[in-house]
């Protein structure tokens, strides 16, 4: 009897799949010790990152969320 992947929670947790199929998730580096850094550098921080023109690394993601 065949049986479908488990979803890898810890990466649902942290990748969405966007309407287009690209990949987003949140920049590290924004928790703690923030004092010293740049404002520029905290607000790129803030923005969302997307995983969009690396199929293989989108790939594997997507067969990691049970996707494919």
């Amino acid at each position: 009897m065949a049986t479908r992947n488990k979803t890898n929670k810890s990466v649902k947790k942290r990748v969405r799949v966007t309407g287009t199929g690209k990949l987003k998730y949140g920049k590290v580096g924004r928790r703690h010790l923030n004092a010293h850094m740049k404002a520029k550098r905290k607000r790129q921080l803030r923005k969302a990152g997307i995983i969009g023109d690396r199929p293989k690394v989108q790939k594997k993601y997507k067969i990691a969320l049970g996707l494919l």
